[in-house]
């Protein structure tokens, strides 16, 4: 009896300690992501972002809603895309003058896509990511590149929290306190929205890296709500290559977003706005009207801890960052994955428009690359970005190419993946091996 209880107790911990060196069972997943893939969807970002940017400003603060009944009028509707611009808060009675129409807005293969403020600080960010040779900026790094490549005096497309926060980079103020809001008081317009989304393209699979590299450019002109939403943008670019790689765009981009609303805290207004806009999407009526109840709920009826209306700034807050996240979900929802719907809906959605489209338009130009972009539309663009209409002091006299600017992209991306989502290199191949972590 007693050899049959030693056998027993031998065989039990031979068991054990085979289930704990199982292979199987510990082997860590991986994702392998092809580098030249990679670049072509860098491109597609750029492509996109700047499709979707110039399309947006013909409509940017034409409609900001009138605090009251809506009016004919008041806001634009699908029926308006084609018809003519009206004028912004702005326009004096002029409309824009980047087209007469509300229509796409594209660059021929002889001309040259004009850098704006969707765009030039995110191309900064990245111009010093790579030029520094680092993944994480330090504050006297952002300090130095907003000092050398923003101009001073003349135009220099900067508004609200971003022009605060360059004035006391002047004044000798290091980042994060830029963003202070005891130093800025426009800490919760939409700026860390438009200038950080691409921090997520340099972190494939992994919002946590993202979200840590983009803190410090995040917090240079955000805090509180502003930050949590330029947080949720930064973590949908990043998951794209974790979602199921077999679904449609439409699958993908609700997955990300529902996995993106878990950085936003419960009880604040984004997380409310999020909640509620998803609801009406899923109700099945009509993108208009979800649009108008955003309207009413936040901007009349102040809902949700939303108060801009009661704060009587200028346009009440149309650069707010609430109102605008409110607005471009009604566009990321319903636009469904369609690169074209997205950027028509975001266009004519209201507020700072263009701001909403060139966010999902960078983001489905990644999904989907340069390719699936000129098949989505039909026709080939400029590869020609030039930075120095908004920013200066840049290499070529600020003519760069979406090749160029891809292919940095990608070196910076590539650093990334090897020193912190400790990815290894198949060179052979030219395929990242990253770990996914559960």
């Amino acid at each position: 009896m007693k050899k049959l209880i030693a056998l027993f107790l031998t065989l039990l911990i031979f068991s054990c300690s085979e289930k704990k060196t199982n292979p199987i069972e510990n082997k860590i997943q991986t994702i392998s992501i092809s580098k030249d893939k990679y670049q072509n969807q860098l491109y597609g970002f750029w492509l996109g972002q700047c499709i979707a940017n110039w399309t947006g400003l013909v409509t940017e603060m034409d409609k900001i809603g009138n605090l009251g009944e809506i009016k004919t009028g008041a806001f634009y509707t699908r029926d308006d895309w084609g018809k003519p611009d009206q004028p912004s808060i702005w326009g004096e009675g002029v409309p824009s003058d980047i087209s007469p129409t509300i229509d796409f807005v594209f660059k021929k293969s002889n001309e040259i896509w004009g850098a704006d403020d969707d765009t030039d600080i995110e191309f900064m960010y990245q111009h010093l990511l790579y030029t520094n040779k680092v993944s994480m900026l330090t504050a006297e790094q952002i300090q130095n590149g907003w000092l050398k490549h923003i101009k001073s005096k003349e135009e220099n497309y900067l508004w609200v929290s971003n022009q605060k926060a360059f004035d006391l980079m002047k004044a000798g103020v290091l980042p994060p306190e830029t963003g202070n809001p005891k130093l800025n008081e426009h800490y919760d317009m939409i700026d860390a929205q438009l200038t950080t989304e691409i921090f997520g393209l340099f972190a494939p699979t992994r919002p946590d890296i993202a979200l840590k590299m983009a803190e410090l450019p995040i917090q240079t002109t955000a805090r509180h709500e502003a930050e949590d939403i330029s947080k949720f943008y930064v973590s949908m670019y990043s998951l794209v290559y974790a979602t199921n790689s077999n679904s449609s765009v439409k699958e993908r981009i609700l997955w990300m977003s529902s996995k993106s609303r878990k950085i936003l805290p419960n009880d604040s207004y984004p997380a409310k706005m999020y909640d509620y806009n998803r609801l009406l999407y899923e109700s099945g009526i009509p993108w208009e009207q979800t649009r108008d109840s955003l309207y009413y709920r936040y901007q009349v009826n102040q809902k949700d801890d939303y108060n801009m209306t009661s704060r009587n700034l200028y346009c009440n807050g149309c650069f707010a960052a609430g109102i605008n996240f409110a607005a471009s979900l009604v566009s990321l929802f319903y636009g469904e994955g369609d690169l074209k719907e997205t950027i028509k809906i975001g266009t004519l959605a209201g507020w700072d428009s263009d701001n909403p489209t060139a966010t999902w338009g960078g983001l489905i130009g990644f999904m989907i690359g340069k390719d699936g972009i000129e098949s989505a539309f039909g026709q080939t663009f400029s590869n020609r970005f030039n930075i120095h209409r908004t920013r200066q002091n840049f290499p070529e006299n600020g003519i760069n190419t979406f090749e160029e600017m891809s292919k940095k992209g990608l070196m910076v991306t590539n650093k990334v993946v090897l020193e912190e989502l400790g990815g290894k290199m198949d060179e052979e191949n030219n395929i990242w091996i990253i770990p996914l972590i559960q």
